[in-house]
């Protein structure tokens, strides 16, 4: 028997798309040792969905709404080693009818801190080899590829409750600092160790506190990396049973990216396990071959990744690109999955027309492992996308995209009316200085 009921908070998800857009700032004062420079940027959306998802508090109907992202900031750079730091705004809004999940209403606006975090960097401590790294505050925190901590990137509207709303702008994710943070990375001769603690005020991920110990080998043609994570507490006010269970939980992981062939083939692959209430598992596996000789120098890529039925997906996010690690833009951000209870299959070509053009196809297989318990979210996916810097201070990204799911809400599944193939589209336009 199919159950139908919406999915928890734990899966919910937005793009961290500030990661794609180039660094660019304006110095405003020269220390000698160091420079103070401010930033600007802004980026806007405009989304159309022909359908709903019941994950949220959707309805059968199409979606048209638009997202809203302005950031300030000023930071403290040193020229060689010292103290740096980083103080920024950011407003978000969403207008229209709220994005296809329902996550959003449409009335959302909020101007609020984002960053406030101070540091100390040396590429030779005590004339030493070591390097060392230290920071405290309030800023993201980015674990390897993302796969399980990419910032406090989850923003919700008010649809769901006004104690969960964070602003909107759900898609494009302008708040992702988590609220409290300290970081010491070291690093001598390839090897680099990362002992990092964070503190969510993120109601939606019930002010998550976490431990993290990660040890990392570049070897030149690739790397290998450890990880550890010890769920120190939640907000029990705020934790549905699935998000309780982070206080006292473990996860261990471990990735690696080799280049071989001349650099023309590329094996990712990473694996995690978690321990808590369950014993719960992921792995991705992802091969991509990069054709050289040829014009744009297109990459083929294919990837299958894995979710156990209880994986609890954490802070996942935004990294390299469209698709890692919010797969399918319908799916990855509105129908599902979210990273848990999932097999999925990705297939991708990615290349570039010019420079400053860069063209991709991407295309999903979704399955979901429990559907008694848990609705049914398979399905396949197509994206057509291009990323496009005319200047060195715009962007734009036009986005297509087809979704196919397996069974419609009334059916088992999570898209309202009927289960037929939705046609999905976005442009997105930022600006930055």
């Amino acid at each position: 028997m199919h159950n139908n009921k919406r999915l928890p908070r734990r899966a919910l998800g937005g793009l961290l798309l500030a990661a794609a857009l180039p660094a660019q700032a304006y110095e405003l004062a020269d220390l000698g040792h160091a420079t103070v420079d401010i930033d600007f940027q802004a980026l806007m959306g405009a989304f159309h969905s022909d359908r709903g998802y019941a994950t949220g508090a959707a309805e059968p109907r199409r979606y048209r709404w638009q997202e809203g992202v302005v950031t300030l900031g000023a930071e403290l750079n040193p020229k060689e080693a010292g103290l740096y730091g980083r103080v920024s705004t950011v407003g978000t809004a969403t207008w229209g009818d709220g994005d296809a999940a329902g996550f959003t209403s449409g009335q959302e606006r909020e101007l609020d801190l984002e960053d406030a975090f101070v540091g100390y960097r040396s590429e030779a401590l005590g004339g030493s080899p070591w390097s060392l790294d230290v920071s405290a505050g309030r800023q993201a925190i980015t674990l390897g590829d993302g796969f399980l901590v990419a910032g406090d990137a989850l923003n919700l509207g008010d649809a769901l409750g006004d104690e969960l709303d964070r602003g909107g702008a759900y898609y494009l994710a302008g708040r992702q600092a988590f609220d409290r943070t300290a970081v010491v990375t070291l690093g001598h001769a390839g090897w680099q160790g990362q002992l990092a603690w964070f503190e969510s005020d993120n109601p939606a991920q019930a002010s998550t506190e976490m431990a993290a110990l990660t040890l990392a080998h570049d070897h030149g043609s690739g790397l290998v990396e450890a990880t550890y994570l010890r769920g120190l507490g939640v907000d029990e006010t705020q934790a549905d049973d699935f998000l309780a269970e982070r206080d006292g939980m473990d996860v261990y992981g471990v990735r690696l990216e080799q280049r071989l062939l001349d650099d023309a083939l590329t094996l990712r692959g990473e694996l995690a396990h978690q321990r808590k209430d369950t014993r719960e598992n992921a792995w991705a596996l992802e091969p991509a071959w990069t054709f050289g000789e040829l014009p744009g120098q297109p990459t083929l890529s294919l990837r299958y990744s894995r979710f156990s039925e209880a994986w609890d997906p954490l802070f996942y996010g935004f990294t390299r690109g469209y698709g890692t690690w919010f797969q399918g833009e319908v799916a990855g951000n509105y129908a599902g999955p979210f990273n848990s209870n999932a097999e999925v299959w990705r297939l991708g070509l990615e290349g570039s027309m010019t420079e400053s053009l860069h063209l991709g196809l991407l295309a999903y297989d979704f399955s979901s492992r429990d559907t008694l318990d848990q609705p049914d979210m398979g399905g396949r996916e197509y994206n057509l996308y291009a990323e496009w810097l005319p200047t060195d201070w715009l962007y734009v990204s036009p986005l297509l995209g087809w979704y196919a799911p397996d069974s419609s809400a009334s059916r088992g599944g999570i898209q309202l009316g009927d289960d037929s193939t939705s046609f999905y589209a976005q442009l997105l336009v930022g600006v930055f200085f």
